[in-house]
């Protein structure tokens, strides 16, 4: 899942926050992800580029780590959980979650991976109400 600042998504967002008060949110990949495998390589995808990019994102501020990695599966792997932990901070990012943490002390986010061979979810990341951001993200008027 991609978490960026598409209005539909954030119009969803601030629905199941504000009216329905959802207490946890779950941001979940999956290993083998055919999209996250995508976005490592350079082929043109048409439209969906849009939505590749920001995964490509990920992979260039963890390029290092994901490369020392020798079998092309872990590498994808290693990026469809480094992916889940950026859109859950994406999500920390967004006013709509800082508001809550803020005022209501919830939603908790959970960062997870399904692998499809298994059945087993693997958590990656938690982030409860008010866990820290870097300071640049925060907003001071909500």
């Amino acid at each position: 899942m991609v978490v960026h600042t598409d209005l539909n998504l954030l119009s969803v967002l601030e629905y199941a926050v504000q009216v329905l008060k959802v207490k946890h949110i779950i941001v979940c990949g999956h290993y083998g992800c055919g999209g996250v495998k995508a976005a490592m390589g350079n082929h043109s995808f048409g439209i969906i580029n849009k939505w590749l990019r920001n995964i490509k994102d990920v992979y260039r501020m963890y390029r290092d780590e994901i490369e020392t990695l020798q079998d092309e599966n872990q590498k994808v792997n290693k990026l469809i959980e480094l992916n889940v932990q950026e859109q859950i901070m994406n999500l920390a990012k967004t006013s709509i979650i800082q508001r809550a943490w803020k005022h209501e002390q919830r939603p908790h986010l959970h960062g997870w991976v399904y692998g499809l061979e298994n059945g087993i979810i693997k958590p990656v990341c938690e982030m409860e109400a008010g866990s820290p951001i870097d300071p640049f993200y925060i907003y001071d008027n909500i």
